[in-house]
């Protein structure tokens, strides 16, 4: 098999092994990303209603990033999307980062949106959160004596 052809194949299977847990709804929408060499683009998406809600792109006429193909630039964009979201009232978005790994270009425009006051769900790693977004509650792990005496009692 052509390695073009199998990459191509593993990053379909990527995206969607990161996608089917993602479900974005009009009060938390999925904020996804795409990345190629000249620009990066974040949109956030209601997949409920099949619309998109916000989007920014290095693309954008007016915009203030010379390259599109850089950190610097994708932290531009991030913020900007998280100023249109803001605008709409929203919050929260769940980070669906497609086949990309999460870091460079992706991480950066990932913090900048949750700097910026769009709170990220799902990120790996820990990010400035301001202080007016809404706190986002850890699962509980249980303790090893609380599981024996649920098994008991």
């Amino acid at each position: 098999m052509d390695a073009n052809k199998l990459k191509a194949i593993q990053g379909q299977r990527r995206k969607y092994r990161v996608r089917k847990a993602i479900r974005g709804t009009a009060s938390k929408p999925r904020l996804s990303v795409f990345r190629s060499n000249l620009h990066i683009y974040a949109q956030l998406i209601d997949d409920e209603n099949m619309i998109t809600l916000a989007a920014a792109s290095t693309s954008d006429k007016g915009d203030k990033a010379t390259k599109g193909g850089n950190v610097a630039a994708a932290t531009l964009v991030g913020r900007k999307l998280a100023e249109k979201a803001k605008a709409k009232g929203i919050t929260q978005a769940a980070f669906d980062r497609g086949n990309y790994r999460f870091h460079g270009r992706v991480k950066a425009l990932a913090r900048a949106a949750t700097e910026a006051g769009l709170l990220c769900t799902g990120l790996t790693d820990a990010v400035k959160v301001p202080k007016d977004a809404a706190p986002v509650a850890a699962p509980k792990k249980e303790k090893k004596a609380d599981k024996a005496d649920k098994q008991q009692g």
